[in-house]
């Protein structure tokens, strides 16, 4: 899956993703660190979601117009949607280019991808470590023995799986929830009536990728149960 981030579609934005970056652009950077951390972040981009993509927009305005940098942090947005499109950027550093990639991504009915979006984050992975794997969708309409493996070798390499589900189908629930154990990772619904439980959620992944555990577990302390469980479960895995 090459990168290509000029052929996103330039419409309409998301505010699940202005929630991550408002809370990106906070993170403190690691002392010592030898490198950033790097975290792809990944979205089902079919019709399915549409209706809330727009509600989430609404709910969360401009929040990250303002942002200076994400610090020690490199984000790489990975999407698929329609026939058989599934996209990659360039990894980035910087909140506003990041900001305008993410909000130039529209829905288009098509099938989940899972499995490309897993084998891309393999090869980048075998490349340049990547910390943490944040996908978001609602469905789940492939092979659970396919990914399932794919899963398994992304833990192999240390790079877990975060999966938010949106609502509460119940394959999707039981895939996503295999695919983090087997990953390593961790798997949660979130209410698509508020956004800033989404936020706090990647929030404390991208933590993790660019500050480890500690720093996941520091913030779990005061952004409530959503997010104490996603650290409780990549403890367990």
């Amino acid at each position: 899956m090459a990168s290509n981030n000029k052929a996103v579609s330039k419409q309409a934005g998301s505010g699940d993703i202005d929630a991550f970056l408002d809370q990106v652009e906070k993170f403190p950077t690691v002392p010592g660190r030898e490198r950033p951390g790097r975290l792809i972040f990944a979205m089902d981009a079919t019709a399915s979601r549409s209706p809330t993509w727009d509600m989430a927009c609404d709910l969360q305005g401009k929040m990250f117009t303002e942002a200076n940098g994400v610090g020690e942090l490199d984000i790489q947005l990975v999407f698929f949607r329609g026939y058989n499109e599934c996209k990659s950027s360039k990894w980035l550093n910087n909140p506003i280019d990041l900001l305008r990639l993410m909000t130039s991504v529209t829905c288009l009915a098509g099938r989940t991808q899972i499995e490309r979006v897993l084998k891309h984050a393999l090869q980048e992975t075998k490349q340049q470590p990547v910390d943490a794997l944040v996908y978001v969708g609602d469905s789940m309409e492939e092979s659970i023995d396919k990914i399932g493996e794919l899963a398994g070798q992304l833990k192999l390499v240390n790079l877990p799986l975060f999966l938010f589900q949106e609502g509460h189908d119940i394959r999707a629930s039981e895939a996503f929830r295999q695919l983090a154990q087997l990953s390593g990772g961790a798997h949660c619904s979130f209410d698509n009536s508020s956004a800033s439980q989404l936020g706090k959620l990647l929030a404390a992944v991208a933590l993790y990728a660019a500050g480890g555990k500690s720093a996941m577990q520091n913030f779990a302390q005061h952004n409530g149960l959503l997010v104490r469980d996603v650290v409780a479960q990549l403890e367990r895995n």
